[in-house]
């Protein structure tokens, strides 16, 4: 369970690159972040890096609403897993038009 920043901080994910290698690297057990959590934001980014699920208290526990802050954690898992899913588009340093140019008006 690899904490995502220090526990109860809510500063998010401080280092990308640790949980990529533990996905590229780990396979038989689930990994969970554990810790750092702050938003809906950072639960989508740590489930788009491939983590299988994350534990959290303070983010929900300290938030001005905590039930819409669950019903926002909830929504982020979820569509930071499907995205995981899908898999993303290559990163490009360029640009790279996707629309077909087949019968465009010239």
């Amino acid at each position: 369970m690899p904490a995502a920043a220090p526990i109860g901080s809510g500063l998010g994910i401080q280092n990308l690159t640790n949980l990529k290698i533990l996905r590229e690297q780990i396979d038989a057990v689930p990994i969970i972040v554990d810790a750092g959590v702050g938003t809906a934001s950072d639960a989508a980014l740590a489930m788009e890096l491939g983590v299988d699920a994350i534990l959290m208290n303070t983010a929900v526990a300290a938030a001005e609403h905590p039930i819409q802050m669950a019903e926002a954690m909830k929504l982020a898992v979820r569509a930071g897993r499907l995205a995981f899913l899908a898999g993303r588009m290559p990163k490009r340093l360029y640009a790279n038009a996707s629309s077909p140019l087949a019968g465009v008006i010239e």
